[in-house]
């Protein structure tokens, strides 16, 4: 397991509990390049550098900065920085409820796993996520994430609690600006045979479905370029690229064949 990637505790009224938190996403395992000088085969290595001198710029004199004129900053240092920690840098603190199919998809951002931090506060969890979980609702808090207050919901899920960090409103584009002017409904013909198709190819969820053809040719070169360090590189005559197929199609003629196509395959892998 993974170290957590945050400490704290979780706070409803005058129930608490210490409480750590991982992200339930990763991507660690992508295949990740370093930059190269090409002639040498050395690495690359950036640093910080003075835009007036040009100078190398040290560790321990590197500060943040907020423009207030052309090349006019206030310096904000490490310590000046930790002096306005909010409250939310390590409690969650619960202050209000709502339904949990009440919040729309798109604010939601990142997902956490949130789990009691010590046996000690195993009973304060279980209490505040079973009774989220019996009235089908969620936790609206803040949590600072990166030295950004954000709003996150805790969402009860199997033992655990999943908290998602949010979006603000004004990072949400309003779907209506961008859905106007489709059609309202569908030829009522059709709809059959679209649910159809939808029947013959449904099939249960797995993470399977998600795979990444991209990070697996990546994988796929690299090893081919292992083996061939040595060997001259092939060149490949390329291709002329063919015309593109007209997308203008009938749209029943083309759902009757799918379908057809469709059912054929499954009775062959019947």
């Amino acid at each position: 397991m993974p170290r957590p990637y945050w400490k704290g505790y979780l706070k409803l009224s005058l129930v608490t509990c210490p409480v750590n938190m991982t992200p339930a996403t990763s991507e660690s395992e992508k295949v990740r390049f370093h930059t190269l000088n090409k002639e040498t085969g050395n690495r690359v290595v950036s640093q910080y550098v003075d835009s007036v001198t040009g100078k190398m710029v040290k560790d321990e004199n590197e500060a943040k900065g907020y423009a207030r004129g052309e090349n006019d900053y206030v310096i904000l240092t490490e310590d000046d920085l930790d002096s306005v920690a909010l409250d939310t840098v390590k409690t969650i603190d619960i202050d209000k409820f709502v339904p949990a199919d009440s919040i729309e998809w798109v604010y939601l951002e990142k997902p956490h796993y949130l789990m009691p931090d010590d046996a000690v506060g195993n009973e304060a969890f279980a209490v505040i996520r079973d009774a989220m979980k019996s009235d089908k609702v969620v936790g609206v808090s803040k949590l600072v994430i990166g030295r950004r207050e954000r709003a996150v919901i805790l969402e009860p899920r199997d033992d655990g609690i999943v908290l998602w960090s949010l979006r603000f409103g004004d990072e949400v584009r309003p779907e209506e600006n961008y859905f106007d002017g489709i059609d309202d409904e569908a030829d009522p013909d059709l709809v059959p045979l679209v649910q159809k198709l939808i029947k013959q190819k449904m099939e249960r969820w797995t993470p399977d479905m998600v795979g990444d053809p991209i990070q697996e040719s990546l994988l796929k070169l690299i090893a081919e370029k292992k083996k061939a360090l040595k060997k001259p590189p092939k060149t490949k005559a390329r291709k002329s690229d063919p015309e593109p197929a007209s997308n203008v199609v009938n749209i029943m003629d083309a759902l009757r064949k799918s379908l057809a196509a469709d059912l054929k395959k499954s009775r062959k892998a019947g």
